[in-house]
């Protein structure tokens, strides 16, 4: 079927890794796909200054990133009958 190959084609993006799909960061592609998006943003800005309320940039990269941060974590408080 084609629709299972165009879903596995869908990368979705997280926010938490400055807008890359899991595999990029990875993978260690996030870095240049950032730098490309930065050359995007900056031409668009060239081109149309007018439709941003400031220069755009892409967004970093985090060096850590967390589904359940580990110091964010607590122990609960032990139950006394």
């Amino acid at each position: 079927m084609a629709l299972p190959r165009l879903v596995e084609g869908i990368g979705v993006t997280h926010s938490g890794i400055g807008l890359h799909t899991p595999a990029t960061v990875r993978f260690g592609t996030a870095e240049e796909i950032r730098d490309q998006r930065a050359v995007t943003l900056a031409e668009a800005y060239a081109r149309h200054p007018e439709r941003f309320g400031r220069r755009p940039r892409p967004p970093e990269i985090p060096k850590t990133a967390w589904i359940n941060d580990p110091a964010m974590h607590r122990e609960p408080a032990p139950q006394t009958s």
